[in-house]
């Protein structure tokens, strides 16, 4: 439901059948009247399905799942719901919600209709303990909370328990991510099962989502329980129109952006595949005269209330986003939605789309395929459930009931997975019962749990699935709208082509722009350079494992740290990060003549204030480090004083899909200084490419340790 006036997700065409007795024909006007405040008009009605899902929750105290398109109104069903159950002595609703934005915008919707909604979320953690008084005493009407509340220890110990046993309705908003094959799987939505299994009977649940095909909603309503109430609706959106360009490189889709955007009327979102392409998309927009801003996950949450605000008041032109700005986010005059590279699935492709045109005759959408995407997409998909050994090691290494708790940095030392996908395999081990948060960390339960091997595997098939299907939307001859319908198995869904799209001739193919505009595009994007921020704080039991450089322990903050350096480029960002990806990850060789002039005038930019070179030499490409450090040392005309090399015993370089301990604990085993003049020197450190910092920070260790005054990192490549 929008927080905007303008917005009118619940009228309707389709007048809900007739009353069925005079006191559904009382609920029904009691219902209007809500629906009326809600919205901020008069002249509004349900439609047939919101009624039918408000009478099964109301009347019947049933379970429901509702699928309808984005902009539909089923935030209108569980507010209107809960207006009626409150007024007949039930207690509060609570609403598990995905995202930040969806909560503003419920919050919002819900005061409008006299309902009393708070949220408990990471934003808001220092306000916990009135809210869960709040909650305790009755005063809320809605809490909203996320997934990833439910197994807060406090939460789950203290609230949880008080507000299931009260709880007049349950909704499950985004329900797709329950399922193993929504395209936003979330593993503390596993949890709402259980929760769901727990609660007093007659409580009704609702669960909604714009986003579900056939097999999800089948696995979301088997988890929902017996005797649920599915109404899935048509999927069609009238005011989208469809159009996909030719795959092109980077500078052409750019310059057809900077081209196009101002010729778009009102604001929107163009999308990006990672956090640093939406970053130097925002740099290349503006400095085009365009106005817009970056919002990724890594955006402040305050910085993203403001540029979200932005975007809601038509200040900026687009926000040059990654998938963090999507469910929830409702801006219902959207006037386009762009991508720059596909989506991974089709479902996902359709659920981000769905931002646009909510209240707007018409609203454009843009696909500019990528030739990296399908790297891209590999990328993300290998950070998928971990391997046997590492959910065996972290078993192993976990105490037991009883015992002191183990953090999740601490548990680091003992098992090779970076920090994300291991608190994704934690949350998967908690779900199922192997593990059990609890204040202070993680211990382990003793439950017998075993590899699901098979699942894994297809979820996988699945995945590889929606990727085939997403090429194919790109190449496909056929209505695009219906193919992304057929996509959802949309219910509604007829042989009549949509009128709306490139394919149907509702609107052109866009067309590439002219080379000396791509040219111009190439250039811009060449700008070298990307700051290298120097690692302040050595990792959580570095001391306990024993691992030391320099004979000193490594326990609290790096001192002194190294200074901030610089690479060439970002392995993930545009322009030049794609000839330093190949140049890095290619065959050994000397520095491309491409790399040569950038290099130069980031020296010449940047001037380090350094008197001597020393490198990390490589177990991979060694010509290609030495090669850079004569060229560096001839270009700032300072001696190259030799290399830090590997210990025998440790050849091999390490892999860098570990965590941050074990990957520093691999490097001070494997890097040794030889005696070098580096005493009261300040040092220009090179290197190929940097990953996680740490092989810097202990070259730097070592080089302090020996005497440099100051260490200046320089590579060619910042992953």
């Amino acid at each position: 439901m929008s927080s905007s006036p303008t917005a009118a997700p619940a009228a309707s065409t389709c007048a809900p059948p007739p009353a069925r007795s005079p006191e559904e024909a009382e609920l029904r006007e009691r219902a209007g009247a809500v629906l009326t405040r809600l919205v901020g008009r008069e002249g509004v009605t349900l439609r047939a399905d919101q009624w039918e899902a408000i009478r099964a929750l109301v009347v019947d105290r049933a379970r429901a799942l509702v699928v309808q398109r984005t902009g539909w109104g089923k935030s209108a069903v569980y507010f209107v719901a809960t207006a009626l159950l409150r007024e007949r002595g039930s207690g509060p609703t609570l609403i598990i919600s995905p995202l930040l934005a969806l909560m503003r915008d419920q919050v919002a919707a819900a005061t409008r209709a006299g309902i009393r909604a708070i949220t408990l979320n990471s934003a808001n953690t220092g306000d916990w303990d009135a809210l869960h008084e709040e909650i305790r005493a009755g005063a809320a009407d809605i809490v909203l909370c996320s997934p990833e509340r439910l197994n807060n220890p406090t939460f789950a110990a203290e609230v949880l328990p008080h507000l299931a046993a009260e709880a007049g309705l349950v909704v499950v908003d985004e329900a797709h991510c329950i399922s193993d094959w929504g395209h936003d799987f979330r593993p503390d939505y596993r949890r709402i099962s259980t929760l769901l299994a727990a609660l007093p009977t007659r409580v009704p649940v609702l669960a909604t989502t714009a986003t579900a095909n056939e097999r999800v909603c089948a696995d979301v309503a088997e988890q929902l329980g017996a005797d649920v109430l599915t109404l899935r609706g048509g999927l069609d959106r009238a005011s989208l129109r469809l159009a996909v360009a030719p795959v092109a490189d980077q500078p052409t889709r750019l310059a057809w952006l900077a081209e196009r955007l101002g010729g778009y009327a009102g604001s929107g979102i163009v999308y990006c595949l990672t956090v640093a392409a939406a970053e130097e998309t925002a740099r290349f927009l503006r400095e085009a005269g365009h106005e817009v801003a970056a919002y990724t996950g890594g955006t402040d949450p305050t910085r993203r209330e403001e540029l979200e605000r932005a975007l809601l008041g038509n200040e900026v032109k687009a926000l040059v986003a990654t998938s963090a700005l999507g469910m929830g986010f409702d801006k219902s005059d959207l006037a386009f939605v762009i991508h720059l590279g596909a989506p991974a699935s089709p479902i996902g492709y359709y659920q981000q789309i769905g931002r646009a045109g909510r209240a707007t005759d018409r609203a454009e959408v843009v696909l500019l395929p990528g030739p990296e995407d399908r790297a891209i997409w590999d990328y993300f998909g290998s950070l998928s459930f971990p391997p046997p050994a590492a959910v065996s090691a972290a078993l192993a290494a976990l105490p037991r009931e009883g015992q002191a708790p183990m953090s999740t940095a601490a548990l680091e030392t003992h098992v090779d997975l970076r920090r994300t996908r291991l608190e994704l395999m934690l949350k998967v081990l908690d779900v199922d019962g192997a593990v059990r948060r609890v204040r202070g960390g993680w211990i382990a339960t003793g439950d017998r749990w075993d590899y699901d091997a098979a699942r894994y595997e297809r979820v996988e098939q699945a995945r590889r699935a929606e990727q085939a299907t997403m090429i194919d939307y790109e190449s496909t001859n056929e209505c695009r709208m219906r193919f992304l319908r057929r996509c959802l198995d949309d219910p509604t869904l007829t042989g009549e082509p949509c009128g709306r799209c490139d394919n149907c001739g509702g609107v052109p193919v866009p067309e590439l722009p002219a080379v000396q505009v791509v040219t111009a595009a190439a250039r811009a994007l060449e700008r070298p350079g990307v700051e290298i921020t120097p690692r302040k704080a050595w990792p959580t039991g570095m001391k306990a494992a024993g691992v030391t450089v320099a004979g000193a322990a490594l326990s609290g903050r790096i001192s002194p740290p190294a200074e901030p350096g610089r690479a060439l480029a970002r392995l993930d960002g545009l322009g030049l990060s794609l000839a330093v990806r190949d140049c890095v990850t290619g065959p050994d060789g000397d520095v491309p003549d491409r790399l040569r002039g950038p290099l130069s005038a980031l020296l010449s930019d940047w001037r380090p204030p350094v008197e001597a070179i020393v490198a990390v030499d490589s177990v991979t490409r060694p010509r290609l480090v030495r090669h850079l450090a004569g060229g560096t040392a001839a270009l700032l005309e300072v001696p190259i004083l030799g290399a830090l090399g590997a210990r025998a015993e440790q050849l091999e370089p390490t892999s860098r899909d570990v965590n941050s301990a074990h990957r520093l604990a691999a490097v001070a085993r494997r890097l040794r200084l030889p005696d070098l003049a580096v005493a009261g020197r300040s040092i220009l450190l090179l290197d190929d490419v940097t990953y996680s910092g740490w092989t810097l920070t202990v070259a730097a260790r070592l080089l302090v340790a020996a005497g440099a005054r100051a260490v200046y990192p320089l590579t060619l490549g910042l992953g």
